[in-house]
């Protein structure tokens, strides 16, 4: 009897002190001050701890739910991976035999038959000689209410982030793709001005489409419009863009020259603007005469009865 008594004690005893031990545990959780550190703001990446720990033995002690361990997301096949795969069989074996900038499917004007209107088109070009900012232009622009198109590349972009904001949140300025990397829209590769195509369907593609998701993705609009490097284009390179939803924006006035025209030049070229014209110059060259020649040549365009409009107002056509 004394056996039995002493071994039920001690059975007592050990259960309180599992029990104590539980209860410790369960306190020191209550009471404990958790600290979740906040990501610094130039960190995007780094995401906020849990409030709530998932360390399995401590929730069972505290008395939680197990919780479901988190699948990881499985990223979808993109669904323009098979459109461009379609693209490349389509086109692969076509070969070019026109080569321009005003190749057919290149809409160089506006359709209009009674307004005088002109349609003012910056390019901002980007790489190592071409992403500056032509700051005297825009602020002329912006306070003489003149509305413009502004074709612009990956590469000045990513020089001129905070500009490109700025300018893509004024309603004065449409912001259409300039390309990716600056090319003639070519499939073999073909030079303009010494500066080298595209080579074949993959290349034209992505000199299109890169810059136009990186624009939709900064901006919540897709372009509508393409202007490519040089604005050359084969035929079969223009079927691609229409095939992808793009319209290709040529012109009818060669406004700078690619900013290498002085003030006179660019005042003479502009001011003969006919009814429908679509106006081309530069942006990207604040080191040259582009600015002072459209200051001088809107007034005599306006004297004249013209007004000026955004390209995707207006329906465009052919030379």
């Amino acid at each position: 009897m004394c056996l039995l008594f002493f071994m039920s004690a001690m059975l007592a005893l050990a259960g309180c002190e599992v029990e104590e031990g539980a209860g410790g545990v369960e306190k020191a959780v209550a009471s404990a001050e958790v600290t979740i550190p906040t990501p610094p703001v130039s960190s995007p990446t780094v995401s906020p701890e849990p409030t709530t720990s998932s360390h399995p033995s401590l929730g069972s002690l505290i008395n939680e739910p197990a919780k479901e361990p988190i699948q990881p997301e499985v990223e979808a096949v993109p669904a323009f991976a098979s459109v461009e795969e379609s693209l490349i069989a389509r086109y692969a074996s076509v070969i070019p035999t026109k080569w321009g900038e005003r190749v057919p499917g290149v809409k160089t004007r506006l359709h209009t038959k009674k307004d005088q209107v002109i349609a003012l088109t910056f390019d901002a070009c980007g790489g190592k000689e071409g992403s500056g900012y032509d700051e005297k232009l825009i602020q002329y622009l912006i306070q003489e209410q003149i509305p413009a198109t502004l074709f612009i590349n990956a590469r000045w972009i990513a020089v001129n982030p905070s500009i490109f904001q700025a300018l893509a949140s004024n309603p004065l300025f449409e912001i259409e793709n300039h390309g990716t990397e600056h090319r003639p829209l070519s499939m073999t590769g073909k030079l303009a001005y010494g500066i080298a195509g595209t080579k074949n369907v993959q290349e034209v593609i992505h000199e299109m489409k890169d810059n136009a998701d990186q624009i939709e993705k900064l901006t919540g609009n897709r372009p509508l419009f393409f202007r490519s490097g040089t604005a050359f284009y084969d035929e079969v390179a223009v079927s691609v863009a229409h095939d992808l939803g793009f319209e290709l924006a040529g012109y009818s006035v060669l406004g700078d020259a690619g900013a290498t025209y002085n003030t006179e030049q660019v005042y003479n070229a502009i001011s003969k603007a006919s009814s429908g014209s679509i106006v081309l110059a530069h942006m990207n060259h604040p080191e040259k005469d582009t600015a002072e020649g459209v200051i001088k040549a809107i007034p005599q365009l306006r004297k004249l009865g013209f007004s000026f409009v955004q390209l995707a107002s207006m329906e465009l056509i052919g030379s």
